[in-house]
């Protein structure tokens, strides 16, 4: 690898780490809730099976996408996928705001049910996570040039390798950083909605990669990977991410 390669490997490395730790707090954050109602005894044991399953289904999710990556349709189906759940997640925070302290009272009381189902529900929203995680992941790496190494499925090597170490990131986070980027966005909550519209803009980097795909056709072949528009790419990242940081307004920390 030449030192341009390495540096744009960094690079999209460096984005996922600062994404992988917005999703994992996102993710902390609803586990948490979801045990909420244990023993702290059998909180613990809830969540360390939580921590387990996603790191099976995470590395699970990795490895079935790497061999369909190449598969247009399936590129189509994960852009439309990040673009839902971005939408959606926005459209709850901002437009469903209201009223949905009560629901949420509501439905924790009714959420007090037994260990293992309460095991059963965090591992099915690890199976979410898990998916969530790795399709951004994917959509970083695939317009990544390729660097030579062996092939993993239908992933050069160097954006396999990205992926994981992205997929590894986020389950650290989740076991030792989670709190702080808690506390982050329980600070500036503006954070957690730009994280999602990342997530979106990740989706459309998917959506030009599959129109470029042989296949289709519809934007000329390597588009995706021409400079002027990865430039365009970051630029609208980081503009996302400063829009996020700056429009925020920092909640002061109350004595409890």
């Amino acid at each position: 690898m030449d030192a341009s390669l390495i540096l744009e490997y960094g690079w999209v490395l460096l984005v996922l780490v600062g994404l992988e730790g917005l999703l994992a707090a996102d993710n902390a954050l609803v586990l948490a809730i979801m045990v909420k109602h244990l023993p702290d005894e059998e909180r613990k044991r809830a969540l360390f099976y939580g921590l387990a399953g996603a790191f099976v289904f995470r590395f699970l999710s990795l490895f079935i996408i790497s061999f369909l990556v190449d598969v247009w349709q399936v590129q189509a189906i994960g852009a439309v996928y990040l673009i839902f759940i971005a939408l959606n997640h926005i459209f709850r925070k901002v437009l469903v705001k209201k009223g949905e302290k009560g629901i949420k009272k509501e439905k924790e009381v009714k959420a007090g049910s037994s260990f293992w189902a309460t095991v059963f529900k965090v591992e099915l929203a690890d199976i979410a996570f898990a998916v969530d995680s790795i399709l951004a992941a994917v959509a970083l790496a695939v317009a990544l040039p390729e660097s030579g190494l062996p092939r993993i499925g239908g992933m050069d090597g160097g954006q396999f390798f990205i992926v994981f170490a992205g997929g590894l990131i986020g389950l650290i986070i989740m076991r030792f950083a989670a709190s702080y980027f808690v506390n982050l966005l329980n600070r500036r909550p503006g954070l957690e909605i730009a994280a999602f519209v990342i997530v979106g803009w990740v989706g459309v980097k998917l959506i030009v990669y599959t129109l470029s795909h042989p296949a289709l056709s519809v934007l000329p072949e390597g588009f995706a990977k021409l400079p002027a528009w990865k430039y365009t790419f970051y630029a609208v990242l980081v503009l996302i991410a400063l829009c996020g940081w700056f429009l925020s307004k920092e909640k002061k920390e109350t004595a409890v």
